[in-house]
């Protein structure tokens, strides 16, 4: 455990009371919001991964602990060492390090911890694997659990293979929150990156219904005509 040890006094070092304060409201910290009771040390992405890489060696019951801590960078960095170490194993690793991050998902639980985690490990582990997991994700009560489906499905488009994130999508259209509207408008905007047709296909029958946050996101791509049609029917 002394490597967690020496990474957290690291992380000390850089920590910046009035970067940490506009962090804290950029996260939506306060009561009710969803972000409520995480805490910054006000520590900027770029500065965590400096710092990362020199703890890839650090063990299971570190990360564990990172991940379990109150402290929104102690999360972060443990996620980004995860990555990291995922696309550096073998698959009997990446199986460990899958299941490792879902047994942990309670500490994967902010909009940006999910971004930059969930589509090169479950997405990546589950390309060609059941995704029977996810859509349980897709279909919980859990805010983050959600974003999580949806964000590893980016894996899923990014390698074109676009069925299971339109059925995600599909099953989170009417959800109630802001964060998912948003997720699910671009991963459909990504897919259309690749495949308009397949896009414009979804949005034609959902479109009229969907969230407009969720359909502006979608459409952000498109010719101010096309945008238009889609607004306004």
């Amino acid at each position: 455990m002394n490597r967690y040890y020496e990474l957290i006094k690291e992380l000390e070092g850089l920590k910046n009371p009035g970067k940490a304060k506009l962090l804290s409201s950029f996260f939506k910290t306060g009561k009710g919001e969803y972000g409520e009771g995480d805490v910054f040390l006000g520590i900027t992405l770029p500065e965590q991964r400096i710092v990362y890489k020199k703890y890839l060696d650090l063990g299971t019951a570190g990360l564990k602990k990172l991940l379990s801590s109150g402290i929104h960078e102690h999360r972060l960095v443990a996620l980004l060492i995860l990555v990291e170490n995922y696309k550096r194993s073998g698959e009997a690793n990446r199986k460990k390090i899958a299941e490792f991050y879902i047994k942990n998902k309670k500490g994967i639980n902010n909009w940006d911890l999910v971004d930059l985690s969930a589509p090169s490990i479950l997405g990546h582990y589950f390309f060609n694997k059941d995704k029977s997991l996810l859509y349980n994700f897709a279909r919980s009560k859990n805010l983050w659990a959600k974003r999580i489906a949806v964000l590893s499905s980016f894996y899923f488009i990014r390698n074109r293979e676009f069925k299971d994130a339109l059925k995600i999508s599909a099953i989170l259209l009417h959800d109630k929150h802001d964060l998912i509207h948003k997720a699910v408008g671009w991963m459909l905007r990504e897919l259309g990156k690749r495949d308009i047709k397949v896009e414009e296909s979804f949005l034609k029958k959902y479109y009229k219904t969907m969230p407009r946050t969720m359909l502006r996101y979608a459409i952000e791509k498109f010719a101010k005509d096309k945008k238009l049609f889609y607004m306004t029917k």
